[in-house]
């Protein structure tokens, strides 16, 4: 019954079709005649933003870096493979995400790390350009914070034109990271596939010392309004997070303590080739997440799945789960 309803809806569709088309002079073409419909492959501007308490917090998207696994380390390919599956990864490599966060506190505009810029290729180098589709320009930022100096979070300070991206803004880093990659010392005895990072590191501060923008800071030092560093070395010497409060509210820029949120939450022992101090670094991240876990702070990760902003919570046998912001309206 149900197919020859069915049936004879389509007659009577198609008889209304042709007395529509033949009484207006269309000429009616063969459905495959159409246009075929385009693939966009871009995305839309890469941002979110939300309110913490009285500040408005803009993350801004600069790409992604496929990584290989074998940069997990303290675990075996097995458990890594396990961990991905769980999640749904099924990618060979690692698909890293790179953030940045704009924090507007009514008194300042302040930008948590910069985004790579060109130094890693294409995929990344987005934040700019993100950060104006925004509302805002790069002329407003007031003051910069840079968690650590790896080319992906301070290589957005330098302009294509190879200068400061961000010209009236202070740039406030680590003194314990400065005085790190950019010794000469200390780089002279670095093995050679990590000279790279040193030499970055020089390259993109040269113009911003010359410019009197740079400036190091340690614990305890004024920063920005509302924010206060935290010390989560381990990745690298003086990797730091910065603490937001605003209005009863926290949110924790942590940085980079965590590259692959699918392994590290589950298992927080993994740690990165990357990191400087592999121990100290699993260290750091296991009492972040614990404390973290226990305020229900809001969290906003570097290399988190963009937006990257989120909470952590505990679960059994000492692992975590990450619970990302759900996309909602700015209130």
């Amino acid at each position: 019954m149900l197919m020859n309803f069915a049936r004879n809806i389509t007659r009577a569709s198609l008889a209304v079709a042709l007395t529509l088309g033949l009484a207006g002079g269309v000429a009616l073409l063969p459905l495959t005649a159409q246009a075929e419909a385009v693939q966009i492959k871009t995305q839309v501007p890469g941002y979110y933003r939300q309110m913490l308490g009285k500040a408005e917090v803009t993350a801004l998207f600069d790409g992604v870096v496929e990584l290989d696994r074998n940069l997990l380390k303290n675990s075996s390919p097995g458990e890594v493979q396990r961990l991905l599956a769980r999640m749904f990864v099924a990618s060979p490599k690692l698909q890293t995400g790179v953030n940045a966060f704009l924090i507007n506190t009514s008194d300042k505009l302040v930008l948590v790390d910069t985004g790579a810029a060109g130094l890693f290729g294409p995929s990344l180098g987005r934040v700019l350009d993100n950060l104006q589709a925004a509302g805002y320009s790069p002329e407003q930022v007031d003051v910069v914070l840079i968690t650590h100096l790896h080319g992906d979070h301070m290589g957005g300070l330098i302009g294509s034109d190879g200068k400061p991206a961000f010209r009236n803004a202070v740039v406030r880093v680590p003194k314990v990271d400065a005085d790190f990659w950019l010794s000469e010392d200390v780089a002279r005895q670095a093995p050679p596939d990590k000279q790279a990072f040193f030499a970055m590191a020089r390259n993109v501060a040269a113009p911003l010392i010359a410019s009197g923008q740079w400036q190091t800071f340690v614990l305890g030092d004024d920063l920005a309004p509302g924010f206060t560093a935290v010390s989560t070395p381990g990745h690298t010497p003086g990797h730091t997070a910065y603490l937001l409060q605003s209005d009863g509210q926290q949110l924790l820029f942590w940085g980079d303590l965590v590259h692959s949120a699918a392994v590290q939450f589950a298992k927080p022992d993994v740690t990165m080739e990357f990191d400087t101090d592999q121990k100290q670094a699993a260290e750091t991240r296991r009492r972040i997440f614990a404390q973290t876990a226990a305020d229900k702070a809001l969290v906003a990760g570097a290399h988190l799945p963009f937006p990257g902003l989120g909470h952590v919570r505990a679960e059994a046998q000492k692992s975590y789960t990450w619970v990302p912001v759900e996309f909602g309206p700015v209130k």
